[in-house]
């Protein structure tokens, strides 16, 4: 696959489809941008993208509109990401689409994604008589935003990076919510929320903000900046055993969370809404 994000519809005049279209659909080789981070052959992370689509909705053999929630995990080993503009466009184009079920939406939905993806995905849909069972909560973690710190490069700078080789290890779990990059493609903001867990020599967490705001002007989709943030951390921190979990704010009614981890008994995070999404 040839699929670069200069071709993909984003920063372009796109016409809605409101008929079932999976064609709508834009993946994106993950490798192009792994290749700039000197990461070919065996990944030193596992993970999962988690997106969360709020705007769904189709029509029942009635005619009568239905609407839904749906969560989709893409496994990080997948070929290609896809391209959100190109997601957003395929949901539409169910607005005005007969479906038998809610069954008939999942089986489609994971069937599509799954095949432009390069690799399954797990698909849940919930209906409006569950909304009220979506959780909300906070990455926890020890807050670095409380830091009183002085910074002058918008960047990424992975060898301001500290961490206290000569002590005892630990494992602490630190948050920011100060974390923005911006899209490849259109430079428009992205906002997210970042959980780094970790055990090994204690990062040096003034270094580590000011790290995470060095991306306030770096262009890269969601997935990309967390495997950079990962790569980097691991690279110059030298940590046993990492995870980067980032929770970005809702764009065209999608959110996009990717996780990554080398922790050997690590579980996927939970999808909790945070305040900002």
């Amino acid at each position: 696959m040839t699929n670069t994000a200069d071709q993909s519809p984003l920063g372009k005049t796109s016409a809605y489809r409101t008929d079932y279209a999976p064609e709508l659909l834009f993946p994106i080789p993950r490798q192009g941008k792994r290749d700039e981070l000197g990461l070919s052959g065996t990944m030193p992370f596992f993970g999962v993208d988690i997106w969360n689509a709020y705007e769904i909705s189709w029509l029942n053999q009635r005619g009568k509109p239905q609407v839904a929630i749906a969560r989709v995990t893409f496994p990080s080993d997948s070929p290609n990401i896809i391209e959100s503009k190109s997601f957003k466009l395929y949901l539409n184009s169910f607005n005005q689409t007969k479906l038998d079920s809610v069954v008939a939406l999942k089986t489609l939905l994971q069937q599509d994604l799954s095949e432009a993806a390069g690799a399954n995905v797990h698909v849940i849909v919930t209906q409006p008589e569950e909304f009220g069972m979506v959780e909300m909560g906070e990455l926890d973690g020890l807050l670095l935003d409380r830091l009183d710190i002085e910074v002058d490069n918008y960047s990424p700078s992975p060898d301001i990076l500290k961490a206290a080789h000569d002590e005892e290890p630990v494992e602490e779990k630190l948050v920011s919510h100060l974390l923005k990059s911006n899209c490849l493609v259109t430079g428009q903001p992205d906002w997210a929320s970042v959980q780094i867990h970790y055990s090994g020599p204690q990062i040096d967490q003034e270094s580590l903000l000011k790290y995470l705001i060095g991306f306030r002007e770096h262009n890269e989709f969601h997935e990309q900046c967390v495997e950079r943030i990962f790569v980097d951390i691991l690279r110059e921190c030298q940590p046993a055993q990492l995870a980067v979990y980032a929770r970005y704010t809702r764009r065209g009614g999608l959110d996009i969370n990717p996780w990554r981890s080398n922790f050997s008994t690590a579980q996927k995070p939970p999808n909790l809404r945070g305040a900002r999404q």
